[in-house]
């Protein structure tokens, strides 16, 4: 949830660059790159033998001996090229080309096959998982950088996928060169996109399933506020006194219990040292804080992970540790319940669980088990929320665990078993709508961080539900509203993904009123009883002049 101590950024900024691999190889195909502005380009034509019909691959060159000139497999005239990928070879074939510095230029071809990509090496791609046995055309856009005189254009199939076909391949822009570079053989394999992990879902819209259950642990009101505390840690946001904590947070999550070591599942609460923290409360009056918070109808919650509370239930001896350290926590502060932040590598699924409903890998078996005896130990009014990131949750709409062939990566949507077994117990779910890559949404386009069209397209997929992987028999269903929350950082300093307040009004709008939405309109309908927001932090929204807190109190009255 949060970077090293005395950093600036929020949760999540470390697990951002660790992970930053891992969207890369799951959302390979995702956005294209784009550097800059640049002119608009007039139509010419730059590639040589763009559709193959001299019968030879000159100049492409492919390699190894993958590629080749057929008959009988062309989108247009006589010829196309055949890439024969290989358990070792991605069947790579490439043309340089002279371009002109801080320009535009249109690349298409039109492809068939299974796992067909295009693209300019260094810059942007795309790719199709497969066409059916028809062609099908993909293009992309890029602009060349300031001094650059040469691109590289690329097509490829996926290892172990087999033979595809591409034709007509042309690139446009603002004047045919003269004379094109001579094009060098590739020398190397590493690919140039990233690998296909699983089939992308089909375009026909999920079906829902009803709410099972209001949410437990009652006592919130109609729309509440959560944020996260730094209590055991400072920042740049500084520390703030859980006395001074403003009644405009319903929820206050203590951030953070960690483990003594990963495996362990043996949780500590340490507060913040004097040495770290000048103005921290002592024990008693912290305590009594806490009290005086709940007397006035105020949640207290102990939350486990952060980015640097990596936590794997690996054996049943961890998850025992778990539940009896973590209930020591609770009775020790009198806390209301527990928020589940784990990031990192924390969830994971082994190869071959590939069931949200019936898990197996031990740490999410493990954690459901903790979990569910917490429960049972506290009764009804526990409190239980959690804050995954969209990696491990609506991504699962694209890519679950390692996936049918391996290799992908294996913490997609490794939180939906987890929801899913525990969404009869869960009081929130607040997905993190930051410190995020593109995910792809219900409309099957990817969406970015950056307006509230993001917050709109993730939220709707909690409260429509999703098919998990694209299959369509395997759908995770609905969440109540009342037991969804959107998660966004509370300042341009706390995370990646902020948005100024009337973007914020903006999502909230279109979500529950179905008013000022933007390009993505949500599938689930007009949803009023969604439950509210939760934000990184509490001590960056007071950093931040309550910015935040004082458009959620606006909004809601």
């Amino acid at each position: 949830m949060r970077t090293p101590r005395r950093t600036a950024l929020r949760r999540g900024g470390r697990r951002t660059l660790a992970a930053g691999t891992a969207w890369a190889v799951a959302a390979a195909g995702a956005v294209a790159l784009s550097f800059g502005l640049a002119p608009s380009a007039s139509a010419g034509e730059f590639l040589v033998n763009g559709g193959f019909e001299t019968g030879s691959l000159g100049p492409w060159s492919c390699t190894g001996a993958t590629g080749s000139v057929v008959t009988g497999q062309s989108h247009s005239g006589s010829h196309a090229l055949a890439g024969a990928a290989s358990a070792s070879d991605n069947a790579q074939c490439i043309q340089t080309v002279t371009v002109q510095p801080s320009t535009t230029y249109t690349l298409s071809a039109y492809v068939n096959g299974a796992y067909v990509y295009l693209g300019v090496n260094g810059g942007a791609s795309t790719w199709t998982p497969g066409t059916g046995g028809a062609y099908q055309k993909l293009t992309v856009s890029f602009t060349t950088a300031a001094g650059q005189t040469s691109a590289t254009v690329f097509t490829h199939g996926w290892y172990g996928q087999g033979t595809y076909y591409a034709d007509d391949v042309s690139l446009d822009g603002p004047g045919a060169p003269t004379n094109p570079p001579t094009t060098q053989p590739p020398t190397s394999q590493p690919p140039t996109s990233q690998p296909p992990t699983s089939q992308p879902p089909t375009s026909q819209p999920p079906t829902s399933q009803p709410p099972t259950t209001p949410p437990p642990g009652g006592g919130l009101p109609a729309h509440a506020l959560v944020g996260y505390l730094h209590a055991s840690f400072a920042n740049g946001a500084g520390y703030t006194r859980m006395a001074d904590v403003p009644a405009s947070w319903d929820v206050i999550d203590l951030s953070f219990g960690e483990p003594t070591s990963v495996t362990s599942g043996d949780i500590r609460f340490n507060r913040c040292p004097v040495s770290e923290c000048a103005s921290v409360e002592s024990d008693a009056d912290f305590k009594a804080a806490i009290a005086a918070k709940q007397a006035q109808g105020k949640k207290v919650l102990i939350s486990i992970g952060g980015q640097n509370g990596q936590v794997q239930l690996t054996t049943t001896a961890a998850r025992d540790a778990f539940v009896s350290s973590v209930s020591a926590i609770i009775d020790r502060w009198g806390l209301n319940g527990l928020d589940i932040d784990f990031e990192g590598h924390s969830l994971s699924l082994n190869t071959g669980d590939t069931d949200f409903k019936n898990p197996t890998s031990p740490v999410i078996v493990n954690l459901i088990s903790a979990l569910k005896t917490l429960k049972a130990k506290y009764g009804p009014d526990f409190v239980l929320t959690m804050a995954p990131e969209t990696f491990f949750v609506q991504l699962g709409y694209q890519y679950y665990g390692s996936g049918p062939w391996g290799g992908q990566d294996p913490r997609a949507g490794a939180y939906l078993p987890v929801i899913y077994a525990m969404r009869g117990d869960l009081t929130l779910l607040h997905v993190q709508d930051y410190n995020s890559g593109s995910i792809m949404g219900l409309d099957d386009q990817y969406h970015s961080m950056g307006g509230a069209d993001f917050h709109v397209a993730m939220t709707d997929m909690l409260l429509k539900g999703f098919p998990v992987a694209g299959n369509t028999a395997n759908v995770f269903p609905a969440l109540a509203p009342s037991q969804v929350a959107i998660g966004m950082p509370a300042t341009v300093n706390a995370g990646n993904g902020y948005l100024a307040p009337a973007e914020v009004d903006k999502a909230l709008d279109c979500l529950t009123k179905a008013a000022n939405c933007g390009s993505y309109v949500p599938r689930s309908g007009v949803q009023p009883n969604l439950r509210g927001l939760m934000t990184w932090s509490i001590n960056w929204d007071q950093f931040g002049g309550k910015e935040f807190s004082r458009n959620f109190d606006s909004y809601f009255g």
